[in-house]
Formats: structure tokens, C-alpha cells, sequence
């Protein structure tokens, strides 16, 4: 009897009828096909991916090395660099315009672009990294001062460059700064950034460049000097701070304040100071140079500036921070649209330092005012979702400035070159946070600590394929990328750590096969 396999697709029973045990066969053949056939285009897929993988890989290293080259050769200023030039370099700029003899520090400058070079160097052991790096290093040792740090910009203009009282001038046997400018910048991450390349500079080196060393080991010696006896740090520092009557005071609200700035004249730099992560970024930058020598004096002093932190936290019904206290450990006037208010981001800022301390050290003292002013920002919050950067003292109600300067309520007029609202790195904060209190200190830092697995790095891999290809195919022959026509560090910067991230977890993928 003949009959149809029960297997085949219904139409082929109106096209062929096959003995039953032809039929089984077949199909048990056909069924093999198709796994081979599966199989197969896995096997290619897999290769395929791994091509693919392997081009853009080379890809990667030739646009670093390209935009390390173009950056070293033909923008940089003695290994410095500033904020944006036109495509003919003609036009310069850090924060200010700047001229064809200087380079910046604060970041996104010299030593935000240096870093990037070395993490390139890391990635791929190609040295034209490693030169640019150095030549920053020795630009930054050149030009740091006898107060310990850097001020904003540096000027190799001969005239200019002498204006500065240097540390080099110290070692040679001068003793006193005449009239030349000393002043140690620590506000928007200018020294601390500075300090913290040359760390990663020293431990690439392994501690064999003894110039790079010693001027790591000064700067952070003043800045152990600059510590007020609270833990606090100035904005700024000249070689020697003010006396302060009771320095061990709580934070506390004014009895009144003035809403308007005091004026001409007025000086905040040596007040203390949290604003724009002054205090978070000393701290981190003592404790990053505690892991790489082990001095004590360097967490020591980290451990002090969170207790100022500690200080320096407001009572109910504002338990946050500041930007800067007066020396009664008062909110205090800075610039004229800086007011004696509870900040939202500076709060922020001295919550991730003190998660911070809590993670080194273990101790809960950093972390329990921490929830504390969690709970605030989350009850402080916009409707829009946004926070305010001002809230007033003890009312807690949104603060503004108009476009005349003036503090008011309303944000229907505001000025448009300072961030009066915004989410300021919160959201994530506040996750981390929770993240943090539901595992616990030790699994927290066991996951933060694990290696990821393959499958791990083969996802963050695809995860980056698309921005490494848009980076190299937006990267010209010279080596450069622009933006809006004007070529910007911090494009260069981002888009050098982005490649060097993903020739890092190619190499780690590839270990892991070994």
C-alpha cells in the first residue's frame, strides 16, 4: 500500500506519493539538512561578527593614533592644550579666549586630554600615546606653582611666563614671590585634575620619571597644607590660609541675609568651599593617591574632609549642603548669582564623596547623613522632574536669578550661562544609592569588583559598535573630528576614550579565550 509521509507539508502529498520508509528517511535527511544548514549560518553569523569585530579593531587603533598625532603635532602648545580652536587654529579659547602661547588645565584641557592619551597608550601599547602624555606631564611640571597647584590656564609667552611665581623658582633657591601670581586653583577640578593625571601618569611609568614624582609628591603636600583645621578647602589658595575663630562649629542658618551680593570687592576664594565639586574632587584625588603609595597622611586628610562634610550638613528642615560657608560655617555669598542657599547639585556632590569615604573606609558615619539628605532631594524635586540649583534657606522654595540679576521665585526669565535647574547627576545618584543600601557595603564593592564574564564583554562590545563606527567614519584624513566647524577637546576626549574602551574589551574578550 502506498501512503503519504505524515511529515511532509501537505502540498507535496498532492505532488508525490513515496513508500513510508523512503519517506522517513528522507525526511530524517532532510531534518539534518536543515540542523547543518542552522548550524552553519551560526557558524558564519559568529564569523561574520568576529570580522567584523577584528576590522573594527584595527580601525580603532589607526583613528587613535591619527587623532593622537593630530592633537600632539599640530595643536598643542608645549604639550598643553585649550578648550576649542576654528579648523584653522587661528581662533583660540579655554573658559576665555586665549592666545597662540597658552593652554588650559581646568578640564576639558591639558590634563582632561592627556589622560585620554594614556588610557589610549593602555589600550593598545602604541608609544606616540605615551609621548603625548609625557610632553603634558613635563608641561604641568613646568608650570606648577610654589602654592602647590595651578591656576586655570598656564602662558609660555616669556613675559607672561615669568609673571608666575613657579615651583621650579623655589627649587632653584627663590624664596619670595615678589609680586608674581601663586594663586592654587581648586575650583571646577582645575589642580585636582592635574594631580590626578599625573598619579595615572606615575603608576603607567612605575615611578621611574623622579620629576613627574616630585611634583605629584609637592602638590599633594600643599594640599594637606591648604586643609582647614574642619577638613575644608578654600576655592582657591595662595601658601597660607586665614585664621579661623572656632572651627570645629556646626553648619546653621543665618538669622537673616542679604538678597542682594555685597558687591565690589567681595572675597569668597578663601571661604569653604563645595561648589563645583571642590571638596568631592580633593577627596578623591587624596584617595586615589592613598591606593597608589599608601601614605597615610593622604586618607587621613580624605577622612578629615568628609567629617567637614559632616559639618557642614544643614539641620532640618534642610539637612543638604551648600555651595560655600562663611567661617560661622554659614551659606555665604560667592558670584553675584550665587546666593546663601541649600544647592541641589552641590548637595549631590558632597553625597557621592561621602559614599565615597564610606566604601574606603567602612565607617557609617559617611553614609547614614547620606539618607538623610537623600529624603530632601526627593521631596525638593520640580514638578517638571528637575531640580533647582537654589533653594531658600529654611523655606526651601526655588530660587532664581532674571536676566538682570535679580533673586526672584519665577524661572520664566532666566539667564542662559549657568545651570539654574536640572537633574545635576541626581537621578543616578539616588539609584546608586538604593543599590547600595539593598546589597550592602560588601556585596556592593564584590559587584563593582567581579570581572564580567565573556558573553558581559562581547555585549558591551556590540553595545559600542555603532559610536566606533560613527567615530572613525567622522574622523578626517589629517586625524581630526569637528563640531560646528571648530575642533573641540572635548570631542577629541570623548571620542579617544570610546575607542580606547573598545580596543580594551577586545583584548579582554580575547584573553579570555587563551
Amino acid at each position: 500500500m502506498i501512503r503519504c509521509c505524515p511529515l511532509a507539508h501537505p502540498s507535496s502529498r498532492r505532488l508525490l506519493a513515496i513508500p513510508l520508509r523512503t519517506a522517513l528517511v528522507r525526511t530524517k535527511e532532510a531534518a539534518m539538512y536543515r540542523i547543518t544548514l542552522v548550524v552553519a549560518t551560526c557558524c558564519l553569523c559568529a564569523l561574520g561578527y568576529s570580522l567584523e569585530q577584528e576590522d573594527l579593531t584595527k580601525a580603532s587603533r589607526k583613528a587613535l593614533l591619527r587623532a593622537t598625532q593630530f592633537l600632539h603635532e599640530k595643536v598643542s602648545v608645549q604639550g598643553t592644550y585649550l578648550w576649542s580652536y576654528s579648523a584653522d587654529l587661528q581662533q583660540r579659547r579655554g573658559e576665555l579666549p586665549a592666545t597662540a602661547t597658552q593652554g588650559w588645565v581646568q578640564p576639558p584641557g591639558t590634563p582632561a586630554v592627556a589622560l585620554a592619551f594614556l588610557h589610549a597608550y593602555e589600550a593598545t601599547g602604541d608609544r606616540i600615546h605615551l609621548e603625548a602624555a609625557r610632553a603634558s606631564a613635563y608641561a604641568l611640571v613646568d608650570t606648577q606653582l610654589a602654592s602647590g597647584g595651578w591656576d586655570y590656564w598656564v602662558d609660555f609667552e616669556p613675559q607672561q611666563h615669568d609673571r608666575w611665581f613657579y615651583r621650579k623658582k623655589v627649587d632653584a633657591g627663590q624664596t619670595n614671590a615678589g609680586g608674581q601670581r601663586s594663586t592654587t586653583t581648586y575650583d571646577d577640578d582645575t589642580t585636582q585634575s592635574a594631580l590626578r593625571f599625573l598619579l595615572a601618569m606615575d603608576r603607567t611609568l612605575q615611578g621611574q620619571d623622579p620629576n613627574i614624582r616630585r611634583a605629584i609628591e609637592f602638590g599633594l603636600a600643599r594640599l594637606l597644607d591648604a586643609q582647614y583645621d574642619n577638613g575644608a578647602w578654600p576655592q582657591r589658595f595662595q601658601g597660607r590660609l586665614p585664621q579661623v575663630p572656632n572651627p570645629r562649629a556646626q553648619a546653621h542658618f543665618p538669622r537673616d541675609w542679604s538678597r542682594t551680593h555685597p558687591g565690589k570687592g567681595y572675597n569668597y576664594a578663601h571661604f569653604y568651599t563645595l561648589n563645583d565639586r571642590v571638596m568631592e574632587t580633593i577627596i578623591l584625588t587624596l584617595l586615589q593617591a592613598h591606593e597608589l603609595y599608601r601614605n597615610p597622611a593622604y586618607l587621613r586628610a580624605a577622612v578629615r574632609g568628609g567629617e567637614f562634610l559632616l559639618l557642614a550638613q544643614m539641620p532640618e528642615p534642610q539637612p543638604a549642603w551648600a555651595q560655600q560657608y562663611n567661617f560661622a560655617v554659614q551659606p555665604a555669598w560667592a558670584r553675584a548669582f550665587e546666593p546663601p542657599a541649600i544647592a541641589s547639585a552641590e548637595s549631590a556632590s558632597a553625597m557621592r564623596a561621602l559614599i565615597t569615604l564610606y566604601l574606603a573606609t567602612g565607617e557609617d558615619r559617611f553614609i547614614q547623613p547620606v539618607f538623610k539628605a537623600a529624603a530632601w532631594l526627593q521631596r525638593s524635586r520640580l514638578p517638571n522632574g528637575a531640580w533647582a540649583r537654589f533653594y531658600e534657606l529654611q523655606t526651601n522654595r526655588p530660587l532664581y536669578f532674571n536676566k538682570r540679576y535679580q533673586l526672584v521665585y519665577s524661572d520664566n526669565d532666566l539667564p542662559t550661562h549657568y545651570a539654574f535647574r536640572g537633574d545635576f547627576g541626581i537621578p543616578g545618584l539616588l539609584r546608586d544609592l538604593e543599590r547600595l543600601q539593598r546589597l550592602g557595603r560588601e556585596k556592593y564593592l564584590a559587584q563593582r569588583m567581579r570581572k564580567p564574564s565573556p558573553d558581559e564583554l562581547r555585549q558591551r562590545l556590540r553595545s559600542l559598535h555603532g559610536q566606533v563606527r560613527d567615530i572613525i567614519q567622522s574622523q578626517d584624513a589629517a586625524g581630526c573630528w569637528l563640531q560646528n566647524n571648530e575642533i573641540r577637546t572635548s570631542l577629541f576626549i570623548r571620542n579617544i576614550e570610546i575607542l580606547a574602551e573598545y580596543l580594551r574589551l577586545a583584548r579582554a574578550l580575547a584573553n579570555t579565550s587563551q
